[in-house]
């Protein structure tokens, strides 16, 4: 059954000597859709164009809280005007990393209340980068209300997840969620709701237990389907069709597309 990888970035570095190659062992494991969530302006064409190159590949256009340093002033107006111009499936990944002391806080919610608000007037959803901030995220979703989406490598409580959810929002387990020591990620996948749960990889990077210092890759997915099914008590078929269709709905893709 077709898997979607809600968050690889197929796109950076890292994948420059085989990324054809990565595609097709990852198709051959059945992961048919990768959403590929951008980090900087300076690499929104590139991500756009490999976009272009293949109809299971759907592109997310925003700027990273951590490579805050690297964003312009003029990054939210040349958003704002890719978005209208190109019409990307999500605004992503942007979000709050309180994780990194010497990031900006202030400037960190300056840029993610200026992409929600992108995303708003577009009538986008996010991909959100939250570390350590969830509280102060909530908050600028409730304030700006974005049309839900996706946060992504989420590790807050059940109560602040209950609260993501009446937002519109859907959570992303990816490879951490097959250490044996996540036991906080364990609890969360068991009591999340599976309508509000979909998978990804966060690739090249967050790689599961069977390739711990390695680079990750979307070919590795199923492991997570495997370990998500044994917490939950559901059959992988059954988290296969409902991470597909979450996915679908969370990011407003029709079935044709």
């Amino acid at each position: 059954m077709p898997l979607f990888d809600t968050h690889c970035h197929l796109d950076v570095e890292a994948f420059d000597p085989d990324r054809s190659e990565v595609l097709t062992r990852a198709r051959r494991a059945g992961v048919e859709r990768l959403l590929i969530p951008a980090i900087r302006r300076d690499g929104w064409q590139r991500l756009w164009d490999l976009c272009l190159e293949d109809a299971g590949l759907y592109p997310a256009i925003g700027l990273h809280p951590v490579m805050l340093e690297q964003h312009a002033a003029e990054d939210l107006d040349a958003l704002e005007a890719f978005v209208r111009a190109s019409r990307p499936v999500a605004i992503g990944e942007i979000g709050l990393d309180h994780a990194i002391r010497s990031l900006d806080q202030s400037r960190q919610l300056d840029l993610l209340e200026g992409q929600l608000e992108i995303a708003a007037r577009q009538r986008l959803p996010v991909v959100l980068h939250v570390r350590k901030a969830h509280e102060p995220m909530l908050r600028s979703l409730k304030g700006h209300a974005p049309p839900g989406g996706i946060c992504h490598a989420f590790n807050g409580s059940i109560q602040q997840a209950e609260r993501y959810m009446d937002l519109g929002f859907g959570f992303g387990f990816g490879g951490m969620l097959t250490h044996p020591n996540a036991r906080h990620l364990h609890q969360l996948a068991q009591a999340i709701p599976l309508q509000h749960i979909v998978l990804e990889t966060d690739a090249p990077d967050m790689s599961g237990i069977e390739h711990r210092h390695q680079r990750n890759s979307p070919e590795y997915l199923p492991e997570v389907v495997t370990v998500l099914a044994s917490l939950r008590g559901e059959s992988a078929e059954d988290i296969v069709e409902a991470t597909m269709r979450n996915a679908m709905r969370l990011l407003r893709i029709t079935p044709q597309a």
